[in-house]
């Protein structure tokens, strides 16, 4: 599958499905402890030690996850590649910025934000595509920025023959962990931690969170 033709069926899938997504409670942050304290490391060193610079929550989905970081006095706005899920971010979510685009090419200047986060966003990137995506991470990031991932483990590509109560013809991939941090420090980035959990009653798959910083001048 090529770039294009992956990004255009996540963008066809999720528009089809944003109103029904919506309405499910997706991953509950109140029932995952674990979840909640990454992104709450997260937040904090975005706050402190990148100087409370605007956090990029990328394929934010119907926004969730960003409302949850604007909660903890972080400076986030959303951006989707499906410009449903960013209208139903915007209905649900009126007091924040949501924007449509691709996370491998963002409509981000150079070296401004104080943190990038892809939770559970490239589970349907290809593995070719994730090194120029991590790229995209590091160019936006200031010196001191952070960037966080969350995704699924293992080393496989699945396609669901239904998701939402439609069919689906839309690959996941499962990745290891070494495989997505040697693609960060490719890109220029430092690993700060990792954690690994096995997976609640409701998931299928081990989770992974990493957590990197872009360098600082001098260092």
């Amino acid at each position: 599958m090529t770039e294009t033709s992956y990004l255009h069926a996540v963008r066809a899938f999720y528009d089809a499905v944003a109103v029904d997504h919506a309405r499910q409670p997706g991953p509950a942050l109140a029932g995952h402890p674990l979840d909640r304290a990454v992104l709450g490391a997260f937040a904090a060193c975005v706050r402190g030690d990148a100087g409370g610079g605007a956090v990029a929550d990328l394929g934010c989905g119907p926004g969730r996850v960003t409302a949850y970081l604007h909660g903890l006095g972080v400076r986030v706005f959303g951006v989707d590649l499906s410009p449903a899920m960013v209208a139903v971010a915007r209905r649900d979510h009126p007091g924040l910025r949501f924007e449509v685009g691709p996370m491998a090419a963002l409509d981000v200047a150079d070296g401004v934000l104080g943190g990038v986060l892809a939770w559970y966003a490239t589970g349907h990137t290809p593995r070719a595509q994730l090194a120029p995506t991590f790229a995209e991470f590091a160019r936006v990031l200031a010196p001191g920025g952070y960037a966080l991932t969350a995704f699924e483990v293992g080393d496989e590509r699945r396609r669901p023959l239904r998701a939402h109560g439609r069919p689906v013809d839309l690959d996941a991939y499962l990745t290891p962990p070494a495989l997505i941090a040697g693609l960060l420090t490719e890109a220029g980035l430092t690993e700060v931690a990792r954690l690994v959990r096995q997976p609640d009653a409701d998931e299928e798959a081990v989770r992974a969170f990493l957590l990197f910083r872009k360098p600082t001048s001098g260092r």
